[in-house]
């Protein structure tokens, strides 16, 4: 997810408040993904900020996901949703729809000094997400340079003093939100952050403790920057706690890499397209994290901000078509 920040016990799958996807018909592929629980994302429709007149009104949003089959979906940016616990449960309860996370960036590199004005922020998406009957928290790295303007805001390499601190912060925080919202932290690895490499993933698991820092492994992020997601899950496979089904263009992202853009042009230039047609293969993907042998959720993402409002419905019927193709 790449929306932008204004700068109890643990719920799973089974105790969110809407129903789990219908199983597959015996017509389904015979390896069904009966561990894996599809969602979608206000990402998806074009939504990365609270408030942005390009963007599709919530309602809408909640309408469209819904008539595209998904049973779950991610709050998005604080503030885009209904932030009243009541009126949220209400809008998403008549259409059916569970909660499956919140989203929160963070700077936690920067060190404590950071501490009050993150929690400030996290306390207040970690607090709806629970009241939705979420189970999770999905947290992003700061940008090191602006993904609008390509500005570098800091040095794309940590020093071995920001590395520590990014992970005993992020751990503070894991202990934090689990202790006090029952939520889960899965940190999530993306483009221009200091956790987005093959390198620097495992580079930040090795240095974080299992019990309290998981990952939320996004399929799309992980190709664009060099990673293969299936060797990850295979490789570090108690540490996936969550998944973003997304896939990048080839080609567009050869001309990214070559012209060194930020990520928020390379979105506008398509570099995040319709599955099945990019990269990673997700049936491979898929199978790998059924694997694992525990539930996950598995939520669609396809960055597209901005976009014309009628674009979001087809692409998110066509894609959860083509999950189902592959038993999800």
């Amino acid at each position: 997810m790449t929306s932008l920040p204004p700068q109890s016990s643990q719920s799973s799958p089974q105790s969110s408040p809407a129903p789990s996807p219908a199983s597959s018909p015996p017509s389904s592929p015979p390896s069904s993904l009966s561990r894996i629980r599809i969602g979608s994302a206000p990402d998806s429709w074009g939504v990365w900020f609270p408030d942005d007149p390009r963007q599709v009104p919530w309602r809408r949003f909640l309408d469209e996901v819904s008539e595209s089959g998904y049973a779950w979906i991610e709050l998005g940016p604080y503030g885009y949703l209904p932030t009243d616990p009541d009126v949220l449960l209400e809008e998403t309860g008549r259409r059916e729809l569970g909660v499956s996370a919140g989203t929160v960036f963070t700077g936690l590199h920067r060190g404590p000094e950071v501490w009050e004005s993150t929690w400030a922020h996290v306390a207040d998406v970690a607090a709806l997400a629970r009241a939705a009957g979420a189970g999770h928290l999905v947290v992003i790295p700061a940008f090191w340079r602006d993904d609008k303007t390509g500005a570098v805001l800091e040095d794309s390499v940590l020093t071995p003093a920001q590395w520590r601190d990014l992970a005993t912060q992020t751990e503070r925080l894991a202990h934090e939100v689990r202790e006090r919202y029952g939520l889960k932290v899965v940190v999530h690895p993306h483009a221009d952050t200091h956790i987005d490499s093959e390198e620097n993933v495992a580079r930040f698991l090795d240095a974080t403790d299992p019990s309290l820092v998981s990952l939320c492994l996004d399929t799309g992020h992980y190709a664009y920057c060099g990673g293969d997601s299936v060797k990850l899950i295979e490789t570090y496979g108690e540490r996936i706690g969550y998944l973003h089904l997304k896939q990048v263009d080839p080609e567009v992202l050869a001309a990214v890499r070559t012209e060194e853009l930020p990520f928020g042009p390379a979105v506008a230039r398509g570099v995040m397209c319709e599955p099945p047609g990019g990269v990673p293969a997700l049936e491979p993907v898929l199978a790998a994290a059924q694997d694992l042998g525990v539930e996950l959720f598995a939520i669609v993402e396809q960055d597209m901000y901005p976009c014309p409002p009628d674009r979001p419905l087809p692409i998110a019927r066509r894609t959860r078509a083509f999950l189902r193709s592959c038993g999800a």
